[in-house]
């Protein structure tokens, strides 16, 4: 909502804009009346709404014409005032003061005017027959007030129309020749609806009226008042309550019916508490919280409060209960958006099933990937979804933890972190996107048969792995193989990988470069996986073999790996690259100890059966 409002008051001379003004102020007539008023401004707190008000007079005999196009430029409101035993004044509205605004308004946000028939006390007749014409005329007419600056008729009333029709404009909402809301407002609303919609039935029930009454409007409906908003809505809509609960053609019925009768406030009322600016668009401050700031070194992450939410998401929408998202599922879950934010490209980034589709584990690692890459982003989508209304906080950014600088980390020789990147360097053909969507549960023949089109390759894979029992997130990076232009994104990671091509004779040279030149002299974990171990192994040409370069560098030995299996590629490796990213202080000799990775492996495959067990348990209860 504005900040202040700024009332301009422009009319004919002699039919009483500067006494409107100096009755309001002062709550009596004035006996001397100066040509103009000087500018007034009223405090918050004495206004209803609650914002500081400034009322401009205007004077004909004392400012000029470029001074008035000024003022009406500035004004949030414009009054426009005739005597109504004036007729030569009431025929200027139409004649002079209206085009005149208008020539000065942008045509496409035309400034709310409010027509203002003073000295009511001199006659006995209204003057509304003639100007309900001319109401019906201009759509930026908000009402007409009729009032005596002498007898102090309606002069508040005045004053309130005008803040009123600033903070809470028809204009955006209502079209009243067509007698219907606007699409803007529609579209608005129906997003509402969907948020407020907890179970995705397509109806709002007792309980989420409720929520949805208190979120709005701090108090609950007792439940005469909403057995009442409910007769309301049968009497007059067909299909507008089902099972006892407002659907979504009720729900625009309300509303529009709050508009017809003149409290657009209570529809702004819901629009702004859901984020909407004057323009019904979603405000950036609502979509980008300020509040969160992320210092280098540092990373970003869900909490877990964030994943009880996304959790709860996933539920609502995945209809048929088989832990995956169809296509129309996905569809029906980013409906709340103003676009689709996930590209085919998401399902060669996380776990599938044998459909295609997006599995419950997939949909919280690519929430995850969000976070971790573009946390601005993740806010906006969290926005969309309603995560502060619906969790009750005060904003989005509450669902994000920063971790500490990683420096600390490594101080102290254990980490809070439950995201580690892993880059994976390697030469064009040596295995890299191979070794990716293995981490997905995928091998070669799957990979072949889900081949994109360039476009919606992924370059990034995300799952979960365990580590001494505790679940993590592994993300994999694909750096791009040209040696020149490695970034300072390629280089910022928790692990390297390198891959190289063992039936390959020049693949491991690669490697062993990228290696020296970008990693040797730092403390960064590494990895060298010898891929295609499926294939005749062939010896390098490069002055060390693999083995010795890895001893010299003491770095683990080479960690055979292919793709090329009947099942599921084995996921060990991924779990030891975890281990590292997460023990970055772990010795040479601790790697190379068979009983370190022992316990490692062990206590994966412990958490990961009990972690499936556990969700076939919760999903049999939900």
């Amino acid at each position: 909502m504005r900040k202040d409002v700024r009332i301009l008051l422009v009319g004919e001379p002699k039919v009483g804009k500067t006494s409107l003004i100096m009755s309001l102020v002062s709550e009596e007539f004035p006996q001397v009346v100066p040509y103009r008023a000087e500018e007034i401004t009223i405090p918050a707190d004495v206004t209803p709404e609650r914002v500081p008000t400034h009322i401009v007079d205007y004077s004909e005999a004392e400012q000029t014409d470029e001074q008035l196009s000024s003022e009406i430029s500035k004004a949030n409101v414009i009054c426009i005032v005739y005597a109504v035993n004036n007729k030569k004044s009431i025929e200027k509205v139409t004649s002079h003061w209206i085009p005149l605004i208008n020539d000065n308004t942008d045509k496409d946000s035309r400034v709310p005017v409010i027509l203002v028939g003073n000295k009511s006390d001199l006659v006995e007749h209204s003057s509304m027959e003639t100007i309900l014409p001319v109401m019906n005329q201009y759509t930026e007419i908000e009402t007409c007030v009729e009032c005596s600056a002498k007898n102090l008729k309606n002069i508040s009333e005045l004053f309130y129309y005008a803040q009123k029709a600033v903070l809470h404009p028809t204009g955006p909402l209502y079209c009243p020749e067509e007698k219907q809301m606007k699409p803007a407002c529609i579209k608005a609303l129906t997003r509402i609806f969907k948020v407020s919609d907890l179970d995705n039935d397509g109806i709002l029930n007792d309980n989420e009226l409720n929520f949805f009454q208190r979120t709005c409007f701090n108090a609950p409906l007792v439940s005469q008042a909403l057995e009442d908003v409910k007769n309301v809505v049968r009497k007059n809509v067909i299909d507008g309550v089902c099972d006892n609960g407002l659907t979504l053609k009720g729900f625009l019925f309300l509303h529009t019916l709050f508009i017809q009768r003149g409290r657009h406030e209570t529809t702004w009322t819901v629009l702004r508490r859901f984020g909407y600016d004057d323009d019904l668009e979603l405000h950036q401050d609502y979509l980008f919280p300020l509040t969160l700031k992320v210092p280098p070194d540092c990373t970003t992450e869900l909490n877990h409060n964030a994943y009880l939410f996304l959790q709860s998401v996933f539920d609502k929408h995945d209809k048929d209960r088989d832990c995956a998202l169809s296509p129309e599922e996905l569809k029906d879950l980013f409906d709340v958006f103003p676009y689709m934010p996930w590209g085919p490209d998401v399902n060669n980034t996380v776990c599938t099933n044998d459909e295609g589709w997006i599995t419950y584990q997939g949909y919280l690692s690519q929430w995850t990937l969000t976070t971790y890459l573009d946390v601005q982003r993740c806010l906006e989508y969290l926005g969309y979804l309603g995560y502060s209304i619906i969790s009750e906080q005060e904003s989005q950014a509450v669902a994000i933890t920063v971790t500490r600088d990683k420096k600390i980390d490594l101080q102290k020789k254990q980490t809070q972190r439950s995201v580690f990147r892993c880059n994976v360097f390697g030469d064009s053909g040596s295995g890299k996107s191979g070794f990716l969507q293995a981490f997905l549960g995928r091998n070669l023949t799957v990979s072949r048969q889900n081949t994109v089109s360039e476009e919606h390759m992924s370059y990034y894979a995300i799952s979960t792995a365990y580590v001494y029992g505790q679940e993590k997130y592994l993300l994999l990076h694909e750096v791009f193989p040209d040696f020149d232009v490695l970034s300072d994104t390629d280089l910022a990671c928790d692990i390297v990988c390198l891959v190289y091509d063992a039936s390959n004779p020049h693949s491991f040279e690669y490697c062993a470069r990228v290696f020296k030149q970008y990693f040797m002299d730092t403390k960064m974990p590494c990895m060298m996986i010898a891929a295609k171990s499926d294939l005749q192994e062939t010896k390098q040409l490069y002055a060390l073999t693999p083995l010795e370069f890895c001893r010299k560098h003491k770095m683990p030995p080479p960690q055979a790996f292919t793709c090329n299996t009947a099942d599921a590629p084995c996921k060990d490796i991924y779990t030891k690259l975890t281990t590292m990213a997460m023990h970055p202080h772990v010795t040479q000799a601790d790697l190379k100890s068979s009983t370190f990775w022992l316990r490692v492996s062990a206590g994966a495959t412990v958490f990961a059966v009990l972690g499936f067990a556990m969700y076939r348990v919760l999903l049999k209860q939900r």
